[in-house]
């Protein structure tokens, strides 16, 4: 299945996406509470509503996404440095000549009111930043309240996946030296435009994951290529804490970032920023000077 969250009567619904055409989940009898995907992770569609839905779905050009889960459980939780390649453009961010491959995973968490749907702007606020950058990456949604997950048994708590981009003001993660500040500001988060169960996707470390600035390739790898897969991302960060449905967990980008370039090329007014991912979908964003429409 293809779940998203969507506008609907000057509120939010779950809604059900069949191709091009969509069927809000509060339309149904007894489903009124259904403000966003996570109403489905915890009351599951029946296949009768299923029908119902498929049967009710129409094409909406008009569609404003949201953010799949408009208010996680927790903050995001999100792996920085999970892609070999990733550690030059690192480096070079930091001046340095090489970053060490990490031993274990690097945690480190985004505010959840960062959060933009697919279509969303992106803030630009020249008095936060100016080094706006992108990272496209695999995002998955936890399922199931679960603690201590073993690795074999990781990917039965995954309820599906989704795509996120991880917006960061650079020169703001070096002056505090660490990486909340600077990635957790209003609109940092886009997410969508959907989720896809996990019965959707065989193998989820074997997706090819794209990031396009106005149309120019930016990023291009495989979730193969992660130093540390899904399986051992939840074994890691589930021991000791206890994972709740609706959590998002981001698993990391790829190289290509702006930083890595040379000279940088960090995201301007206008630009448009845009993350696929094989068997997902399309998350896109256009980049807005703050104060302008």
């Amino acid at each position: 299945m293809i779940l998203a969250t969507i506008g609907w009567n000057d509120s939010s619904s779950a809604a059900l996406v069949l191709g091009d055409r969509i069927a809000p989940v509060r339309q149904l009898p007894g489903r009124q509470d259904a403000g966003d995907v996570l109403s489905l992770i915890r009351r599951p569609l029946t296949q009768e509503e299923r029908k119902l839905l498929s049967a009710a779905a129409v094409a909406d050009p008009q569609v404003r996404w949201l953010p799949p889960i408009l208010h996680p459980p927790k903050n995001l939780l999100c792996v920085g440095r999970n892609y070999v390649e990733h550690l030059k453009d690192a480096a070079k961010g930091e001046g340095v000549a090489k970053i060490d491959t990490p031993k274990f995973p690097i945690w480190f968490t985004k505010a959840h009111t960062s959060l933009v749907g697919a279509g969303g702007a992106i803030l630009l606020d020249p008095g936060f930043t100016r080094k706006l950058d992108y990272e496209g990456e695999l995002a998955l949604v936890i399922g199931e309240k679960c603690r201590g997950v073993a690795p074999d048994r990781a990917l039965d708590c995954v309820f599906g996946y989704t795509i996120l981009n991880d917006i960061s003001a650079r020169e703001v993660q070096m002056q505090h030296n660490q990486w909340f500040k600077g990635k957790s500001a209003d609109t940092y988060s886009p997410c969508g435009p959907w989720i896809v169960t996990r019965d959707e996707i065989a193998d989820p470390q074997q997706l090819q994951i794209r990031t396009t600035v106005n149309g120019e390739m930016r990023q291009s790898a495989s979730t193969h290529d992660m130093i540390f897969g899904i399986r051992k991302l939840i074994a890691d960060i589930s021991a000791g804490m206890t994972l709740e449905p609706g959590d998002i967990i981001a698993t990391g980008t790829p190289t290509g970032v702006a930083e890595g370039m040379n000279p940088p090329r960090y995201l301007t007014d206008g630009d448009e920023v845009a993350v696929e991912i094989e068997k997902i979908g399309r998350l896109w964003n256009r980049i807005t000077m703050l104060g302008t429409s």
